[in-house]
């Protein structure tokens, strides 16, 4: 068969305009995953917990909470434990599950003393503030109520419908499989032909994985790590694929060299 270098002016510039429009889904795929499932742990940006609790499901718990329960700051040496009647106080208040209404009572002058913010004030904010001596206290700021509130946040992360799983799956499996068996057809028309078959067998085990860890990580979290190893190598692959198709396309034939 024709290399794909020796092709058509016009068939060339087809198979480029196609190969910037699939760059330009994925891509796309990559910012909605993104943008759909961050935060879902209370925090900014796609994080480990955002990827579990889509597949698994996380209950992520306010690092304050988690202080607290664990008797901060008792354990550190020389500090003074927290009395009890505030620590029941901030915990209570913590389990406030409207965040407007935990907003008001933040400094809820009817409080008086039991006020979050006053016992934060008063038993936290010397290590807790942004030019605290202590770097690590210092990275978790409680002089401000936007600062308390990122901490405050405790969540039930529940895993994808598993109807939604369903037809994601199906969709994903039909759409990538069959693109990225057209990809290496296409390499094996180029100069690197040589490396399709390597390319084809990494970027199916990387499609693979990813697809099963789906469904494995609905029981298991351990299986996470799959999902994201698998993801990363087929995006890999995919990349490479298009370049080095593109590349052939434009660069010297090797005829001409």
């Amino acid at each position: 068969m024709k290399p794909l270098r020796e092709a058509p002016f016009g068939f060339r510039v087809a198979i480029t305009l196609f190969v910037l429009v699939l760059s330009g889904g994925f891509l796309a795929s990559f910012g909605h995953m993104h943008k759909h499932h961050q935060n879902r742990d209370g925090q900014e940006g796609l994080s480990y917990d955002d990827i579990q609790g889509v597949y698994t499901g996380v209950r992520s718990v306010a690092p304050l909470k988690r202080a607290l329960d664990a008797g901060h700051p008792s354990e550190i040496e020389g500090a003074t434990a927290l009395p009890e009647a505030k620590r029941k106080a901030l915990l209570d208040w913590l389990a406030i599950e409207a965040e407007s209404k935990r907003s008001s009572k933040f400094d809820d002058f009817d409080l008086g003393e039991n006020a979050p913010a006053e016992i934060l004030s008063a038993n936290c904010v010397q290590c807790h503030s942004r030019s605290s001596n202590n770097p690590a206290a210092g990275k978790r700021p409680l002089e401000y109520y936007d600062e308390v509130a990122k901490l405050s946040i405790s969540r039930d992360i529940a895993p994808m419908d598993q109807a939604i799983l369903l037809a994601t799956t199906h969709t994903h499996a039909i759409a990538l499989g069959t693109t990225s068996l057209v990809l290496v057809l296409l390499l094996l028309l180029t100069r690197w032909g040589a490396l399709a078959g390597t390319i084809a067998a990494l970027s199916s085990l990387g499609l693979t994985a990813d697809l099963a860890g789906w469904w494995l990580a609905r029981d298991s979290a351990a299986f996470i790590p799959i999902i994201l190893g698998g993801g990363g190598l087929f995006g890999l692959m995919t990349a490479l694929l298009l370049v080095l198709i593109v590349l052939d396309l434009w660069l010297p034939s090797q005829g001409n060299k």
